[in-house]
């Protein structure tokens, strides 16, 4: 079986959110039930630095932490070529010791 992702693949996850005031990228925005706080979804665009033997990604984020998220997860997906081309500053830029 061939892998899915590889080191330097774009990836896209979408987090769950619940906070008072949704942020400009907010999608999906719905009240709680007592009306005091949201829940939506931010989408989060990371870079894989590392796909371990387990299929497990390690992804960098833009401000440059890493996070290790399974390949299976429904939450994660590529990124379009939209994204890739006209969303293309919501991506780090992975420093190049992470693809040593």
């Amino acid at each position: 079986m061939k892998a899915r992702y590889h080191v330097g693949d774009r990836v896209v996850f979408t987090r769950d959110k619940y906070t008072p005031c949704p942020g400009p990228r907010a999608k999906n925005i719905f009240a709680t039930p007592n009306g005091e706080t949201y829940h939506y979804q931010v989408d989060k665009f990371w870079v894989v630095i590392e796909v371990r033997p387990n299929g497990d990604l390690l992804v960098e984020t833009r401000r440059g932490k890493t996070h290790v998220v399974r390949s299976d997860s429904p939450q994660l997906r590529k990124a379009t070529l939209f994204e890739r081309l006209f969303k293309h500053r919501l991506f780090p830029h992975p420093s190049p010791q992470a693809f040593a």
